[in-house]
């Protein structure tokens, strides 16, 4: 009988923060089934991010659904320092999220799981404000969407065939 070696978990570069557990329930015909479903948000703080969701029997499996969704759902994003290249608006169903880069030591003005995404998506210095639905889900996605579509002058540059200085003059 051949025993496993224990080998201790690597430790992850992204860290991870549960933005939503919610109890669901399905009725059959034997009774209420009840489920948990689970919104996690996973990051580097250097500019990579991703979002999932998870749905199971428990609450730890639907974590770990979460988290696994998250890491296939992971994207790199457009930053400028320690804010972002320039205002951008993310809007997902009815919720729009409006972020605005800042000066240093602004801080996250952030509410909602929206303040989550930006700190585990490395952003230190922004404003925001939530218009519509103040859903988590929503915000999450809402700020999410936000932030891939962020570009950097020289992102610009390389897809209009220019220099940088002709991008600013």
């Amino acid at each position: 009988m051949s025993q496993k070696k224990y080998t201790p978990k690597k430790e992850s570069e992204f860290e991870e923060k549960v933005l939503k557990i919610n109890r669901v329930a399905k009725t059959t015909k034997g009774g209420r089934n009840i489920s948990f479903t689970a919104m996690v948000a996973l990051g580097n703080q250097k500019g990579k991010i991703g979002l999932g969701y998870g749905k199971a029997n428990g609450v730890p499996a639907a974590i770990k659904k979460a988290i696994m969704d998250a890491n296939k759902n992971m994207v790199e994003i457009s930053l400028k320092g320690t804010t972002l290249p320039h205002g951008i608006d993310g809007e997902f169903c009815s919720t729009k999220v409006i972020m605005r880069p800042a000066s240093e030591g602004t801080g996250v003005i952030a509410g909602s799981s929206a303040r989550d995404v930006l700190e585990l998506a490395g952003v230190h210095n922004i404003l925001t404000k939530i218009i519509g639905s103040k859903n988590k889900i929503n915000v999450a996605k809402a700020t999410l969407q936000g932030l891939t579509s962020l570009r950097t002058v020289e992102d610009v540059a390389k897809l209009r065939g220019k220099t940088v200085e002709e991008i600013l003059s």
